[in-house]
């Protein structure tokens, strides 16, 4: 909880400009990781591009459930163009939904399961944050928000 809200709501408020809909992979929500669990971010964004193609989306704009509050201006940037990542936090980013398959090609066939490797390997654009991106993973980091 962060102002007295699920940091969840957080980040479908950060998103919700720049997007048609918002959903999240995992934790019941229906969405699950691909091909499997257990792989961290780079399942659930996979699980997430297949969900949008399954529904007619050309792409999506993703951000982890734990962070708050972002730079002025990066969504925006990111949503102009994609495949695009933010290499400070490469979960936030902006893929292809097309590319869901080969995503899954990619977790199943590389020892680098890093959001970071996918977003090089497909050539995405490098974004910058411009600016400190607040990641809550412990009570001290919530803390200091």
């Amino acid at each position: 909880m962060f102002g007295g809200r699920p940091l969840a709501d957080h980040a479908r408020e950060l998103l919700r400009p720049h997007v048609t809909d918002t959903v999240i992979v995992g934790r019941g929500s229906g969405i699950v990781d691909r091909p499997g669990p257990d792989l961290g971010p780079l399942g659930g964004i996979a699980g997430a591009l297949s969900h949008a193609a399954a529904h007619g989306y050309a792409s999506v704009l993703t951000i982890a459930c734990d962070v708050p509050r972002l730079p002025e201006g990066l969504l925006a940037t990111l949503a102009r163009r994609a495949p695009a990542y933010c290499p400070d936090a490469p979960v936030i980013g902006h893929w292809e939904s097309a590319a869901a398959d080969r995503l899954v090609a990619h977790i199943l066939a590389s020892p680098r399961r890093s959001v970071r490797g996918w977003a090089e390997a497909i050539g995405a654009l490098p974004i910058p944050a411009g600016g400190a991106i607040p990641n809550v993973n412990a009570p001290e980091d919530l803390a200091a928000l």
